[in-house]
């Protein structure tokens, strides 16, 4: 079993890889640290990612999971909104649709089903600061392609399924947390807590290896029941 994770450098992306590899996959990492470096905000680099994780596979890819993301603050009266706009798109969105495409047609090559897992966010269903619009647009776009992707594809034994994590203990969480007010914030979590990476990570970990196929298209959310659909 050979796994494509991108961002798996830090935090969800980390505990992903030691989660995977602890069951016995072959992950191929992307990320400056743990693997193949690909700046998403070029658009060549997730065409190239993938030609060079193939390459590093063998000629096989089995599962795909975009985890890479940005989550960087734009107020609506910045000057350069529009461009944060469209560079958190680019990184969390079109580079993941361009993964996801090429994950598909290399199975329909090859005549086999995979599995794509997208780490969305609690974001996609109830939105997020004023200044994260583009934020939650990203990840509610991850949310309707995986379902898409899922009804497309589910015959030809290719499935996809979302992950919506809410706060998570990364460097990324304790910036915000710190930001926001971190106990007000806290008192929004009926749990009383944000979750670990490795809670993130043992779902990626069931979606991505042991989730039955009649599971396509499931959205799984992981936020202490900060927000419940």
């Amino acid at each position: 079993m050979t796994i494509l994770l991108t961002g798996s450098s830090r935090g969800i992306g980390a505990a992903i890889q030691a989660a995977l590899t602890d069951a016995g996959a072959a992950v191929i990492g992307h990320g400056t640290a743990s693997g193949i470096a690909a700046d998403f905000s070029d658009p060549a680099a997730p065409t190239a990612l993938w030609h060079a994780a193939l390459e590093q596979a063998g000629g096989a890819i089995d599962v795909l999971i975009n985890n890479a993301g940005v989550f960087e603050a734009s107020p609506l009266g910045d000057d350069d909104w529009t461009a944060q706009w469209e560079r958190t798109m680019r990184i969390n969105l079109t580079a993941s649709a361009e993964l996801c495409r090429l994950a598909v047609l290399h199975w329909q090559a090859r005549g086999v089903g995979g599995r794509i897992v997208n780490i969305a966010s609690r974001a996609a269903y109830r939105g997020d600061s004023p200044a994260h619009w583009h934020y939650a647009a990203s990840k509610a776009g991850m949310v309707a392609m995986t379902k898409t992707i899922a009804r497309g594809y589910a015959r030809e034994g290719i499935l996809a399924f979302a992950v919506c994590p809410g706060f998570t203990m990364t460097g990324m969480a304790e910036d915000y947390l710190a930001s926001r007010g971190g106990d007000a914030l806290l008192a929004d979590i009926p749990l009383g807590k944000v979750a670990e990476p490795a809670e993130i990570a043992s779902v990626a970990r069931y979606c991505a290896l042991e989730a039955p196929a009649s599971m396509t298209g499931s959205v799984i959310d992981v936020n202490g029941a900060s927000y419940v659909r």
